[in-house]
């Protein structure tokens, strides 16, 4: 497929890295606000159309597939002008700021009915976390009583930074607190009680927090995330049989520990995730199994009440 790269951050240089290692898959396009910063990306990894305006890229009739490396802040207004100009969307999480965006996004797709939409949840494609998923979901471990995952670092304060500007969308839950609540849904699924404590950057979003989701049947997850602390990146799967640990970095690991026994792989970064993507089109499937929509909107309601409780509300970004 013939793809548009949407911004040319840090994510969008990791990623278009890694497409372009990927069989059969062409990076036509790329834009930026800045054309000449699209040009020198363009020119960095042979892309052939640099766009000055994400607008003029959409309006490139060659390019099928749009991936969204913006800052959260922008997922929603460009994800619907995409979807509006007939482009399949492989958009970065976290997903959206707020639950009716996402909400608005994925009716915007299921109302065109032959376009691809998914949130870029790289973890839940990679085969170990599959291979994970497996072993829970064959008993292997009996039955999941306790999920612990944390991802955190520390990053300096800056009102300008991404990570810590409100109208980017900044804050440790949505940036990295996504990746152990996807896990924790992916293993347990929809929490029936969220308690959430962190503190607050200047910049009015949150700094650091600690989740606690707890499941119907007793079973809970402690999850933690933290721009101000280096809190690494691991997990662990307690059941009444075993236990799972997910090596550090657990949203792209290359080691897993199952019961003992380990079990590794070659780290190819994002591949795995834009070859699945290609796949799921190809298919014609207008989302993902392993990211149904349900799915995205489930964990984005869980981040929202983390944040409410919290302190950190986006509407009035959003307005």
């Amino acid at each position: 497929m013939k793809w548009g790269v949407i911004a040319t951050g840090g994510i969008a240089n990791a990623v278009t890295a890694d497409m372009l290692k990927v069989p059969d898959v062409e990076v036509l396009a790329v834009s930026s606000r800045d054309v000449t910063r699209a040009q020198a990306f363009a020119d960095k990894f042979g892309i052939e159309r640099a766009y000055g305006d994400y607008q003029e890229l959409l309006k490139d009739p060659d390019v099928e597939i749009v991936y969204i490396a913006t800052p959260h802040g922008q997922h929603h207004e460009v994800a619907l002008a995409a979807l509006d100009a007939g482009k399949h969307v492989l958009c970065e999480k976290a997903f959206a700021l707020t639950v009716a965006q996402a909400e608005e996004m994925i009716e915007r797709a299921r109302s065109k009915k032959t376009q691809f939409l998914m949130e870029a949840m790289w973890t839940r494609v990679n085969p170990l976390i599959r291979k994970v998923v497996d072993a829970v979901e064959a008993g292997e471990i009996g039955e999941v009583r306790t999920i612990t995952a944390d991802f955190g670092f520390r990053h300096e304060f800056n009102d300008d930074d991404r990570l810590w500007a409100k109208k980017a969308g900044g804050g440790s839950i949505l940036d990295l607190g996504v990746y152990p609540i996807s896990l924790a849904h992916r293993l347990l699924g929809v929490p029936t009680r969220i308690a959430a404590h962190g503190s607050l950057a200047p910049s009015e979003v949150d700094a650091d927090a600690s989740i606690l989701l707890g499941y119907e049947n007793g079973a809970q997850a402690l999850l933690s995330c933290s721009l101000v602390a280096d809190l690494g990146s691991a997990a662990e799967i307690v059941g009444t049989e075993g236990r799972i640990v997910i090596a550090d970095p657990m949203f792209n690991p290359t080691k897993v520990i199952i019961n003992g026994v380990e079990h590794e792989t070659e780290d190819l970064g994002y591949q795995h995730q834009i070859r699945e993507v290609e796949l799921a089109v190809g298919r014609r499937e207008v989302q993902h199994p392993d990211i149904p929509w349900s799915a995205t909107l489930e964990i984005m309601r869980i981040m929202e009440e983390a944040l409410r409780q919290v302190g950190v509300s986006y509407e009035d970004t959003v307005r």
